[in-house]
C-alpha cells in the first residue's frame, strides 16, 4: 500500500499519523540542530542529506499542501 506524501513527511520527523503542528515544529528543531553539518564536522555528508531530508519535510507539512 502506498503511504501519502504526509505521512511520508512525518516519518522523516520520526512522527505517527496523528502528529499536530506544536509536535512537528518541536521534532523539526531537535532534528535540525541534532543533524546540522556546522554540528557534525566528522560526517558532513550524512549530515547534510538528513538535513535536507528534515527540511523538506518540515516545508511541506508547514506550507498549504500538508
Amino acid at each position: 500500500m502506498a503511504t501519502s506524501a504526509r505521512t511520508k513527511h512525518l516519518r522523516a520527523l520520526g512522527l505517527t499519523d496523528d502528529a499536530d503542528e506544536a509536535t512537528t515544529k518541536k521534532a523539526f528543531r531537535k532534528l535540525a540542530l541534532m543533524y546540522h553539518p556546522d554540528r557534525n564536522p566528522t560526517n558532513v555528508e550524512e549530515a547534510t542529506e538528513r538535513f535536507k531530508q528534515i527540511n523538506e519535510a518540515h516545508t511541506y507539512l508547514t506550507s498549504a499542501a500538508g
